[in-house]
């Protein structure tokens, strides 16, 4: 396992295009269009197989839950190889959906373009954008890691949520997410 922290792309940056199978939902195609013009959402690189991933993943779920009636879409990608790390393919991937309880996409991004695009660099990283799709958060879910006995409370990116549906600027001393690296091809 080798210990990655994220690359705290620039506040300010844009929502990069998008356009993923959702193996989950028979690999319909998601795409950055389809997400409602009045929300905020939150692209999260997760996969099935990290520590720090699995650490939060039931939390991430509850998290994801407690803002489905709010005005934010929650959107996860797996971007890791596959063919190298097999628990992450897209057949698993619909179990992690079953076995967690995800109501957000999960979206398969083989080709690596959009993590590229991203910037996105270990699982988990998380990105909020506000209603104009202009980066305002980016980094740790919370200071939880496993092993660290501190609790998952989700408090780093609870905040940052918060803040940015109240039209607000979220914290901007922000902590960079820490976890496996993303999987790369070749």
């Amino acid at each position: 396992m080798s210990l990655t922290l994220s690359n705290m792309l620039p506040l300010g940056s844009k929502l990069p295009d998008f356009s993923l199978p959702e193996p989950a939902k028979n690999n319909k195609e998601f795409s950055s269009a389809d997400i409602r013009a009045n929300h905020c959402v939150v692209i999260a690189f997760i996969c099935n197989h990290c520590p720090y991933v699995i650490h939060l993943a039931d939390w991430f779920s509850m998290l994801a839950i407690d803002y489905q009636d709010k005005n934010l879409t929650i959107v996860a990608i797996n971007s890791n190889d596959f063919a190298n790390y097999p628990a992450d393919s897209p057949q698993n991937m619909v179990a992690e959906v079953n076995i967690r309880g995800y109501t957000f996409p999960y979206l398969f991004d083989e080709t690596q373009q959009v993590a590229k695009q991203f910037q996105a660099a270990c699982t988990p990283d998380f990105f909020l954008f506000n209603t104009d799709r202009e980066l305002v958060y980016r980094g740790q879910f919370d200071d939880s890691r496993p092993g660290n006995d501190k609790p998952i409370t989700g408090l780093d990116l609870r905040a940052a949520i918060d803040a940015t549906l109240m039209g607000e600027e979220p914290d901007s001393d922000q902590k960079p997410s820490i976890g496996c690296n993303i999987k790369w091809k070749g």
